[in-house]
């Protein structure tokens, strides 16, 4: 238990690469050169995970519709109206910043990797987890800048039009994940070879992300905006959020009469939102925003539902042996 609860690696690295930018952030031109690395890195990432996925696995997956749609209605319309509804409580008490941020992670695509490593874990439909958080990713590239041009930014920025983010994220996102996936007879056989050198690049790529957005919030005065009080808070909203989706995630499958491993799938691809695909979002998205502020609540929100995830496929893992 309290393993689980421990900061992994890549959390802990996280956190480095925040007090980094505090002390020592990218700026001027340097930024600007640092940003079109970022760039590359984040396409090259999205190329990788192209080519990790088996196509068997998609074709399997997709048989199961129903739960994919399931899937699909926590991730881009639960989600997003309790963010909504939340709006009179939490944005007077976190600002109007944070709250874009927080809405802005109810707005994201389910993560993909974690899904699919705690279905495997807890017993689960592995490959409807293949299957439906990457369909969540995909389909996120177009949903969450329709989603964040009518409810944020749209109030913003006079009539924000989407379209040019689509087309931006479907060039950095979209079109390196299919060429990895054409690619991948002659990819994945050097990934299996190179397991740690894929890690690297995966994780060392949202690394880079994290440190520049932070490094252009620090650079624009963050701290000086967030106080202690008001991370407990969101700390806090975060945590309900969710704790609220995670019981809907347990009961509404089963009164829908779904299987226990399709359950299992269910509740770990409703409950989650992607690092790896909401910061470069973000960046796309929040031009001329505080992206550090923007992207500070699904941080925070990632670490928890990594913690809390990971209890929960340990306990359902032994439970399912037995």
């Amino acid at each position: 238990m309290l393993k689980l609860l421990a900061l992994d690696r890549f959390t802990i690295l996280l956190i480095a690469m925040v007090i980094l930018a505090t002390f020592l952030p990218v700026a001027g031109q340097l930024a600007h050169y640092f940003n079109m690395l970022t760039t590359v890195a984040i396409a090259i990432l999205f190329f990788l995970h192209g080519a990790k996925l088996s196509r068997e696995a998609v074709l399997e997956g997709m048989l199961h519709w129903k739960m994919h749609a399931l899937v699909f209605a926590f991730t881009f319309v639960i989600f997003p109206a309790i963010g909504l509804l939340a709006k009179p409580v939490l944005e007077p008490i976190l600002g109007q910043q944070l709250y874009w941020g927080f809405l802005f992670m109810c707005f994201l695509p389910s993560t993909v990797q974690s899904s699919i490593a705690f279905t495997s874990m807890a017993k689960g439909n592995v490959a409807g987890a293949v299957c439906s958080a990457s369909f969540s990713n995909i389909i996120g590239m177009f949903i969450t800048p329709v989603l964040v041009s009518y409810f944020i930014l749209g109030q913003s920025q006079h009539g924000f039009d989407p379209t040019k983010s689509i087309i931006q994220i479907t060039l950095l996102l979209l079109v390196p994940f299919i060429l990895g996936q054409l690619l991948r007879p002659y990819v994945f056989p050097y990934m299996l070879k190179l397991p740690s050198l894929v890690k690297a690049f995966d994780q060392g790529s949202i690394l880079m992300v994290v440190y520049g957005a932070f490094s252009s919030a620090v650079v624009a005065g963050l701290w000086h905006q967030v106080s202690g009080l008001t991370l407990f808070y969101l700390t806090l909203a975060c945590s309900v959020l969710l704790t609220l989706v995670m019981l809907l995630a347990l009961y509404l499958p089963k009164w829908l009469g779904f299987n226990s491993a399709d359950q299992v799938t269910i509740f770990f691809c409703s409950s989650k939102k992607t690092l790896a695909s909401g910061v470069p979002m973000a960046q796309i998205l929040f031009i001329g925003q505080p992206l550090g502020m923007i992207v500070l609540p699904i941080m925070i929100f990632h670490q928890i539902q990594l913690m809390v995830c990971g209890v929960i496929a340990n306990h359902w893992a032994k439970t399912n042996q037995d």
